[in-house]
C-alpha cells in the first residue's frame, strides 16, 4: 500500500477481538426491515462507541461551561478538558497541539483555508492572474469547490492533474502541471470513491521543487491508517470526527505553525481577539485565531475519547483487518457478471456499477435486506463522469466489520442483479 502514512505489516483481528469490538457499538445491535443491521457505510459516517457517547454525556453532565471564558471553576474545568482533546487529536496525527484548528468538519477545514488565502494581500498566501491552483481528477466537491472558488475571486487558474481509465492519477502529467507558476497543490490521501492511496511522497516533491503549498484532505485516511502529517511533509491537512468514531460537527485543519500564525483569519469575533477598539483589532496566536464564537466543546471531547479508543486497539490492526475485508469484497464483487468495480481499492472500501441498473435501485434493493450502503456520485461528479458513470454503489467497512456482512453484501448485490435483470 503506498503512502500509507506509517502502516506496519500486523494481523487482522481474531473473531474473539472482533466480537469485543463489535459489543461497544451499541447500534449494531439494531435491526432493520426485520433483518439484522449490516452497516457498510462507514466512508460516509461511521457508528460510535460507548466510550465516545460517554464522553460528551459526562461533559455536559459534570463540567459543561464556557471554555476561555470564564474565570470560575467549572470554567476552567471545561477549558482543560477542551484543550486536553486538543492535544491528544494533534498527537494522533503526528502534530502539535498549537499546529491543530478546531473546525466543524473538514468542509469547512477548506473553505478557511481558501477564504484566508483569498484575504490575504502579500506574502505566500496570496493570489492573483497568472498563478495557478492544482487539484486531482479525484477530489471529493469539498476539495474542489473551495478551490474553484478561491481562482474565480482571485484570478487565479484552477489546473487539475487527470487519472486514466483505471482511475489511477496521470503522474506523468502531474510532473508537466506543477511550475513555478503553481502556488497551492490540494489533493485527496486516499479516494472516497476509489479506495485508492495517492502517492503522497511523490507529488509533495513536485509542489516542495516549486515552492507550492500543499493541502491534503484525509478524511479518508485518518479513521483507517496511521496518519503522521509531519512524516507526509504536508503544510496543511484536513480531516472530520464523524468518519472516525467522534460526533458530526466536530472536524479539524493541521497547519504548520509558522504558517499557520502569518495565514489571515476566516470567521471574526468574540475569543480569537486579544485587543479591539472602534477602529481595529489584534488577533490571538493560533491555533484561538481561528477559533472564533463559541466552540464545539463537546464534540472535541468525544473526539478525543474516539481517537483515543481508536489508538487502544492498534491503527495497525484497524489497517490490516479492512484490507482484508477490503479485498474479500473486491475480490467477490470482481467475479459477480455485469459488475464493475471502479478502480482498484487497496482499503475496506469499493464502488461499484451494475449494468443496467440505477445505483438508487441497488441501494434500495439492498436495504430491503437490512444493508446500509451509499448510492449516488459521492460528491464526487467530475470523477464519475471521467469513468463513464453518473452515480455508483459503495460498500465501505471499518474496524467492526466482518467478512458475514461482506459477504452478505456480495450476495445481494447478486440478488438485485437477478431481480432487475
Amino acid at each position: 500500500m503506498r503512502d500509507a502514512g506509517g502502516v506496519t505489516p500486523a494481523p487482522p483481528f481474531s473473531a474473539a477481538e472482533l466480537e469485543r469490538i463489535r459489543a461497544d457499538f451499541p447500534i449494531l445491535s439494531e435491526t432493520v426491515n426485520g433483518r439484522p443491521l449490516v452497516y457498510l457505510d462507514s466512508g460516509a459516517t461511521s457508528q460510535k462507541p460507548r466510550v465516545v457517547l460517554d464522553a460528551e454525556r459526562s461533559y455536559y453532565e459534570h463540567a459543561n461551561s464556557a471554555v476561555h471564558r470564564g474565570a470560575h471553576t467549572l470554567a476552567a474545568e471545561a477549558t482543560e478538558l477542551f484543550e486536553d482533546a486538543r492535544a491528544t487529536v494533534a498527537r494522533f496525527v503526528g502534530a502539535r497541539e498549537n499546529e491543530l484548528v478546531w473546525t466543524s468538519n473538514a468542509t469547512e477545514a477548506l473553505n478557511l483555508l481558501a477564504y484566508s488565502f483569498g484575504n490575504a494581500r502579500s506574502g505566500r498566501f496570496a493570489l492573483a492572474p497568472g498563478d495557478e491552483i492544482l487539484v486531482t481528477e479525484l477530489e471529493h466537491h469539498a476539495n474542489l469547490i473551495p478551490w474553484q472558488e478561491l481562482a474565480s475571486r482571485t484570478g487565479a487558474t484552477l489546473r487539475f492533474i487527470p487519472v486514466d481509465d483505471a482511475g489511477e492519477l496521470r503522474m506523468d502529467e502531474a510532473a508537466t502541471l506543477v511550475t513555478d507558476r503553481t502556488r497551492i497543490l490540494a489533493f485527496t490521501h486516499v479516494s472516497n470513491v476509489l479506495g485508492t492511496v495517492s502517492p503522497v511522497t511523490d507529488l509533495v516533491a513536485l509542489a516542495r521543487n516549486v515552492g507550492a503549498l500543499v493541502v491534503l484532505d484525509a478524511c479518508q485516511s485518518a479513521p483507517h491508517l496511521a496518519l503522521d502529517v509531519k512524516a507526509l511533509d504536508v503544510d496543511f491537512a484536513v480531516f472530520s470526527g464523524h468518519k472516525m468514531l467522534a460526533p458530526t460537527g466536530v472536524g479539524a485543519l493541521y497547519g504548520r505553525y509558522e504558517l499557520l500564525a502569518e495565514l489571515p483569519p476566516f470567521l471574526t469575533g468574540g475569543s480569537m481577539i486579544t485587543t479591539v477598539t472602534m477602529e481595529k483589532a489584534e488577533y490571538l496566536p493560533p491555533p484561538q485565531r481561528f477559533e472564533a464564537g463559541t466552540q464545539r466543546v463537546s464534540q472535541a471531547i468525544a473526539f478525543a475519547a474516539a481517537v483515543d479508543y481508536l489508538s487502544a486497539i492498534g491503527m495497525d490492526r484497524i489497517a490490516a483487518h479492512e484490507h482484508a475485508l477490503g479485498v474479500r469484497l473486491r475480490d467477490g464483487l470482481d467475479v459477480i457478471d455485469g459488475v464493475r468495480v471502479l478502480g482498484r481499492p487497496e482499503v475496506g472500501l469499493a464502488a461499484f456499477d451494475v449494468a443496467g441498473i440505477h445505483s438508487h435501485d441497488v441501494g434500495q434493493y439492498l436495504d430491503d435486506r437490512g444493508i446500509a450502503v451509499r448510492v449516488g456520485h459521492h460528491c464526487a461528479q467530475p470523477l464519475h463522469r471521467r469513468l463513464g458513470v453518473t452515480s455508483s454503489t459503495r460498500a465501505s467497512a471499518y474496524l467492526y466489520s466482518t467478512e458475514a456482512e461482506i459477504d452478505a453484501l456480495l450476495e445481494g448485490v447478486v440478488a438485485a442483479r437477478d431481480f432487475f435483470a
